[in-house]
Protein backbone atom coordinates (compact mmCIF):
# COMPACT_ATOMS: atom_id res chain seq x y z
CA UNK A 1 0.00 0.00 0.00
CA UNK A 2 1.22 3.50 -0.89
CA UNK A 3 -0.04 6.40 1.20
CA UNK A 4 0.16 10.18 1.31
CA UNK A 5 0.12 12.23 4.51
CA UNK A 6 -0.77 15.90 4.82
CA UNK A 7 0.17 17.47 8.14
CA UNK A 8 2.90 14.97 9.02
CA UNK A 9 4.71 17.53 11.17
CA UNK A 10 1.75 17.99 13.53
CA UNK A 11 1.10 15.83 16.58
CA UNK A 12 -1.42 13.49 14.95
CA UNK A 13 0.46 13.47 11.66
CA UNK A 14 3.67 12.48 13.40
CA UNK A 15 1.87 9.56 15.00
CA UNK A 16 0.38 8.41 11.71
CA UNK A 17 3.71 8.77 9.94
CA UNK A 18 5.45 6.70 12.60
CA UNK A 19 2.91 3.86 12.31
CA UNK A 20 3.05 3.93 8.51
CA UNK A 21 6.83 3.60 8.53
CA UNK A 22 6.58 0.66 10.96
CA UNK A 23 3.77 -1.15 9.11
CA UNK A 24 5.03 -3.87 6.72
CA UNK A 25 1.91 -3.47 4.56
CA UNK A 26 2.87 0.13 3.76
CA UNK A 27 5.46 0.15 1.01
CA UNK A 28 5.76 3.88 0.39
CA UNK A 29 4.88 7.06 2.29
CA UNK A 30 4.60 10.42 0.54
CA UNK A 31 4.60 13.40 2.89
CA UNK A 32 3.51 16.75 1.45
CA UNK A 33 5.14 19.50 3.52
CA UNK A 34 5.80 23.22 3.30
CA UNK A 35 9.36 22.83 4.59
CA UNK A 36 11.71 19.86 4.50
CA UNK A 37 11.99 18.07 7.85
CA UNK A 38 15.23 16.22 7.20
CA UNK A 39 13.68 12.94 8.32
CA UNK A 40 15.11 9.92 6.54
CA UNK A 41 13.56 6.51 6.03
CA UNK A 42 13.69 4.11 3.04
CA UNK A 43 9.89 4.26 2.76
CA UNK A 44 9.56 8.02 3.08
CA UNK A 45 9.55 10.61 0.32
CA UNK A 46 8.93 14.27 1.12
CA UNK A 47 7.52 16.71 -1.39
CA UNK A 48 8.06 20.34 -0.45
CA UNK A 49 5.14 22.42 -1.71
CA UNK A 50 4.27 25.99 -0.72
CA UNK A 51 0.79 26.58 -2.13
CA UNK A 52 -1.67 24.22 -0.43
CA UNK A 53 -4.58 25.73 -2.32
CA UNK A 54 -3.21 24.54 -5.67
CA UNK A 55 -1.46 21.20 -6.14
CA UNK A 56 -1.25 21.29 -9.93
CA UNK A 57 2.54 21.66 -10.05
CA UNK A 58 3.09 18.44 -8.06
CA UNK A 59 0.34 16.34 -9.64
CA UNK A 60 2.88 14.02 -11.23
CA UNK A 61 3.98 13.01 -7.73
CA UNK A 62 0.47 12.42 -6.39
CA UNK A 63 -0.33 9.27 -8.38
CA UNK A 64 -0.26 5.58 -7.54
CA UNK A 65 -1.71 6.15 -4.07
CA UNK A 66 -4.04 3.88 -2.11
CA UNK A 67 -4.83 6.07 0.90
CA UNK A 68 -4.58 9.62 2.15
CA UNK A 69 -4.27 10.55 5.82
CA UNK A 70 -5.26 14.20 6.05
CA UNK A 71 -4.03 15.45 9.43
CA UNK A 72 -3.44 19.09 8.59
CA UNK A 73 -5.28 21.58 10.75
CA UNK A 74 -5.14 24.62 13.00
CA UNK A 75 -6.79 25.87 16.16
CA UNK A 76 -9.76 28.18 15.62
CA UNK A 77 -8.70 30.41 18.53
CA UNK A 78 -8.49 34.04 17.45
CA UNK A 79 -9.60 33.35 13.89
CA UNK A 80 -12.67 34.54 12.05
CA UNK A 81 -14.90 31.93 10.45
CA UNK A 82 -13.60 32.91 7.01
CA UNK A 83 -9.97 32.51 8.13
CA UNK A 84 -10.61 29.17 9.79
CA UNK A 85 -12.65 27.91 6.85
CA UNK A 86 -9.89 28.86 4.40
CA UNK A 87 -7.49 26.43 6.07
CA UNK A 88 -9.86 23.76 7.35
CA UNK A 89 -12.21 23.52 4.37
CA UNK A 90 -10.52 25.08 1.35
CA UNK A 91 -7.14 23.35 1.68
CA UNK A 92 -8.71 19.98 2.49
CA UNK A 93 -11.07 20.06 -0.47
CA UNK A 94 -8.35 21.30 -2.84
CA UNK A 95 -6.20 18.31 -1.88
CA UNK A 96 -9.13 15.88 -1.95
CA UNK A 97 -10.30 16.93 -5.41
CA UNK A 98 -6.79 16.60 -6.83
CA UNK A 99 -6.21 13.19 -5.24
CA UNK A 100 -9.60 11.87 -6.33
CA UNK A 101 -9.00 12.84 -9.94
CA UNK A 102 -5.57 11.19 -9.96
CA UNK A 103 -6.42 8.19 -7.75
CA UNK A 104 -10.11 7.26 -8.11
CA UNK A 105 -9.73 4.17 -5.90
CA UNK A 106 -8.25 6.13 -3.01
CA UNK A 107 -9.40 5.87 0.61
CA UNK A 108 -9.48 9.33 2.23
CA UNK A 109 -9.20 9.63 6.01
CA UNK A 110 -9.78 13.05 7.56
CA UNK A 111 -8.93 14.09 11.10
CA UNK A 112 -11.89 16.02 12.42
CA UNK A 113 -12.83 16.34 16.10
CA UNK A 114 -15.40 15.49 18.74
CA UNK A 115 -18.33 17.87 18.48
CA UNK A 116 -18.09 18.48 14.73
CA UNK A 117 -21.47 19.66 13.49
CA UNK A 118 -22.86 17.61 10.61
CA UNK A 119 -25.87 19.92 10.35
CA UNK A 120 -23.53 22.88 9.57
CA UNK A 121 -26.00 25.11 11.43
CA UNK A 122 -24.85 25.02 15.05
CA UNK A 123 -23.61 27.97 17.09
CA UNK A 124 -19.99 26.79 17.39
CA UNK A 125 -17.95 28.13 14.49
CA UNK A 126 -15.22 25.51 14.31
CA UNK A 127 -17.77 22.69 14.59
CA UNK A 128 -19.80 24.06 11.67
CA UNK A 129 -16.72 24.32 9.47
CA UNK A 130 -15.51 20.84 10.42
CA UNK A 131 -18.98 19.45 9.70
CA UNK A 132 -19.11 21.18 6.34
CA UNK A 133 -15.71 19.73 5.47
CA UNK A 134 -16.78 16.25 6.53
CA UNK A 135 -19.96 16.46 4.47
CA UNK A 136 -18.09 17.61 1.37
CA UNK A 137 -15.61 14.73 1.66
CA UNK A 138 -18.36 12.17 2.26
CA UNK A 139 -20.07 13.40 -0.90
CA UNK A 140 -17.03 12.67 -3.07
CA UNK A 141 -16.84 9.32 -4.90
CA UNK A 142 -13.75 7.96 -3.17
CA UNK A 143 -13.44 4.21 -2.77
CA UNK A 144 -14.03 5.00 0.90
CA UNK A 145 -13.90 8.09 3.12
CA UNK A 146 -13.73 8.10 6.92
CA UNK A 147 -14.04 11.04 9.26
CA UNK A 148 -12.12 10.46 12.50
CA UNK A 149 -13.34 12.47 15.48
CA UNK A 150 -10.84 11.81 18.27
CA UNK A 151 -11.24 13.28 21.72
CA UNK A 152 -8.28 13.54 24.08
CA UNK A 153 -5.07 12.34 22.41
CA UNK A 154 -2.02 11.48 24.47
CA UNK A 155 1.25 11.98 22.55
CA UNK A 156 3.74 9.10 22.82
CA UNK A 157 7.13 8.17 21.35
CA UNK A 158 8.61 11.62 21.83
CA UNK A 159 5.86 13.28 19.79
CA UNK A 160 4.78 16.76 20.86
CA UNK A 161 2.07 19.15 19.79
CA UNK A 162 3.28 22.24 17.95
CA UNK A 163 0.53 24.34 19.56
CA UNK A 164 1.71 26.00 22.78
CA UNK A 165 -1.65 25.89 24.51
CA UNK A 166 -1.89 22.15 23.84
CA UNK A 167 1.66 21.65 25.09
CA UNK A 168 0.73 23.35 28.35
CA UNK A 169 -2.50 21.36 28.65
CA UNK A 170 -0.69 18.04 28.15
CA UNK A 171 1.97 19.03 30.69
CA UNK A 172 -0.69 19.87 33.29
CA UNK A 173 -2.75 16.74 32.58
CA UNK A 174 0.11 14.26 32.34
CA UNK A 175 0.02 13.19 36.02
CA UNK A 176 -3.67 12.25 35.82
CA UNK A 177 -3.78 10.89 32.26
CA UNK A 178 -3.30 7.23 33.33
CA UNK A 179 -6.25 7.57 35.72
CA UNK A 180 -8.35 9.29 33.06
CA UNK A 181 -7.55 6.52 30.59
CA UNK A 182 -8.66 3.86 33.10
CA UNK A 183 -11.80 5.84 33.93
CA UNK A 184 -12.77 6.61 30.32
CA UNK A 185 -10.91 4.07 28.13
CA UNK A 186 -13.09 4.70 25.08
CA UNK A 187 -12.75 8.48 25.20
CA UNK A 188 -8.97 8.85 25.41
CA UNK A 189 -6.53 7.58 22.82
CA UNK A 190 -2.83 7.94 22.03
CA UNK A 191 -0.97 9.02 18.92
CA UNK A 192 0.10 5.39 18.55
CA UNK A 193 -3.41 3.91 18.81
CA UNK A 194 -4.92 6.60 16.59
CA UNK A 195 -2.33 6.02 13.89
CA UNK A 196 -2.93 2.28 13.96
CA UNK A 197 -6.71 2.76 13.84
CA UNK A 198 -6.41 5.01 10.80
CA UNK A 199 -4.19 2.47 9.09
CA UNK A 200 -6.66 -0.32 9.85
CA UNK A 201 -9.50 1.71 8.34
CA UNK A 202 -7.42 2.33 5.23
CA UNK A 203 -6.54 -1.34 4.82
CA UNK A 204 -9.70 -3.12 5.99
CA UNK A 205 -12.41 -0.50 6.13
CA UNK A 206 -14.43 0.65 9.14
CA UNK A 207 -18.01 -0.01 10.27
CA UNK A 208 -18.95 3.68 10.16
CA UNK A 209 -18.03 6.61 7.94
CA UNK A 210 -17.90 8.99 10.91
CA UNK A 211 -15.96 7.54 13.82
CA UNK A 212 -16.37 8.94 17.33
CA UNK A 213 -13.89 8.08 20.15
CA UNK A 214 -15.51 4.73 21.08
CA UNK A 215 -15.50 3.70 17.39
CA UNK A 216 -11.83 4.61 17.13
CA UNK A 217 -11.03 2.63 20.28
CA UNK A 218 -12.83 -0.41 18.84
CA UNK A 219 -10.76 -0.49 15.63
Amino acid sequence: MNVVIFGATGMIGQGVLRECLLDPDVHGVLSVVRSATGQNDPKLREVVHKDFFDFSVIENQLTGLDACFFCLGISSAGLSEAEYRRVTYDITIAAAQTLLRLNPNLTFIFISGVGSDSTERGRTMWARVKGQTENALLGMPFRAAYMFRPGVIVPLDGIKSRTRVYQLAYALMRPILPWMHRRWPNQITTTRKLGRAMLKAAKQGAPKRILEPPDIAAL
